[in-house]
């Protein structure tokens, strides 16, 4: 905006981010591809009023993200939730890449349970060497912010 001489405060843009994230976040998902077989799975944690959210992604193997879910606590219901709002957007994946999180763990095996599948869960480290360093990208923002304020524009301004 600034090159084009109009100026706009950061206070603007940031409602304009909570204003239309959700419909930019809506069509995107409307034409974005399907992953391929497999994604990786990770968490890290958001400063949200003062206390740490988690913030649970998958990504493909490109790093480009598949769906996010920010939640007070980090356990499986938490990690379930992204499971299943992650398969009835994009489809089941093959195989599940994660570290060492044993909440992941749970949930991925409930999740062949109770629906009879077999999603192959593939613990490595390494190989989420991709989403760890995306989480980079976005601690960056977060501390430029200083946090977020209240929950729901957390979740608005990473979606």
């Amino acid at each position: 905006m600034k090159e084009r001489g109009i100026h706009v405060d950061h206070s603007t843009l940031n409602r304009w981010v909570l204003e239309f994230s959700p419909l930019l976040e809506k069509e995107f998902h409307k034409r974005k591809r399907r992953s391929g077989g497999r994604i990786r799975l990770d968490e890290t944690y958001l400063l949200v009023k003062g206390q740490w959210k988690c913030l649970y992604r998958a990504v493909d193997k490109e790093g480009n993200t598949i769906d996010f879910l920010l939640t007070s606590k980090r356990d499986k219901k938490a990690a379930k939730r992204l499971l299943k709002k992650m398969i009835n957007r994009n489809g089941k994946p093959g195989l599940i890449n994660i570290d060492k999180s044993g909440a992941n763990h749970a949930a991925i095996n409930d999740y062949n349970q109770e629906n009879n599948t077999r999603i192959t869960i593939r613990q490595s480290k390494y190989l989420n060497n991709v989403i760890e360093q995306d989480h980079r990208f976005i601690k960056r923002k977060m501390k430029q912010a200083m946090g977020f304020e209240r929950f729901s524009s957390a979740a608005r301004t990473v979606a």
